[in-house]
């Protein structure tokens, strides 16, 4: 089904008429996770498109690989 069919589809249906189907799942919130906030970082272009390259040979945004280079430096100074 395309995007588009499964839209239309879904307009049409509830997930209730599925209920017996669905799966209980457990759901967990940190509510001690520190907050995150924004670091706005500018990168030289050639910088930049190595990290997206090396991000998607590991199948992780750019964001994620940046944030797990970083806390593992800080970790080891």
């Amino acid at each position: 089904m395309s995007y588009k069919e499964e839209v239309e589809w879904w307009d049409k249906h509830d997930f209730t008429e599925f209920w017996d189907e669905l799966d209980d799942v457990k759901v967990i919130v940190d509510l001690e996770k520190p907050k995150e906030e924004t670091l706005v970082l500018r990168l030289q272009k050639d910088t930049k498109e190595k990290l997206e390259k090396v991000a998607k040979k590991k199948g992780i945004n750019v964001s994620s690989l940046a944030r797990l280079w970083l806390t593992q430096r800080l970790q080891s100074s």
